[in-house]
C-alpha cells in the first residue's frame, strides 16, 4: 500500500510539473509565465514536503521555508515589474 501512493504521488507530481514546464515554454504572455513559475515552485515544495512526511524527518522545514520564501518574492516582484511595465 506504501508503494503504491509513492509511485501514484510521484506520478502525479510529475504529471504537475510538466503541465506546468508546458505552460512556461508556451505561456503567450508574461503573466502566464509567471504562474507557471510559481506553479512548478508549489509542485517542488510539495514534492520535497511529501519526500519530509515518507521518510519521517524534518530536517527539509528550512529548506520548505526557504522555497516558499522564494516564491512569494519572486512573484510579487515579477507583478510589480509587469504592472511598472502596462503603465
Amino acid at each position: 500500500m506504501n508503494t503504491f501512493l509513492a509511485v501514484a504521488l510521484t506520478g502525479l507530481l510529475s504529471v504537475t510539473a510538466l503541465l506546468a514546464l508546458a505552460r512556461l515554454y508556451r505561456g503567450p504572455s508574461l503573466l502566464d509565465r509567471v504562474v507557471a513559475a510559481d506553479m512548478l515552485l508549489a509542485t517542488m515544495i510539495g514534492a520535497v514536503g511529501a519526500e519530509a512526511a515518507v521518510n519521517g524527518h524534518a530536517t527539509t522545514l528550512p529548506v520548505l521555508v526557504v522555497l516558499s520564501l522564494l516564491g512569494f518574492i519572486g512573484s510579487v516582484s515579477l507583478v510589480r515589474f509587469a504592472a511598472r511595465e502596462d503603465q
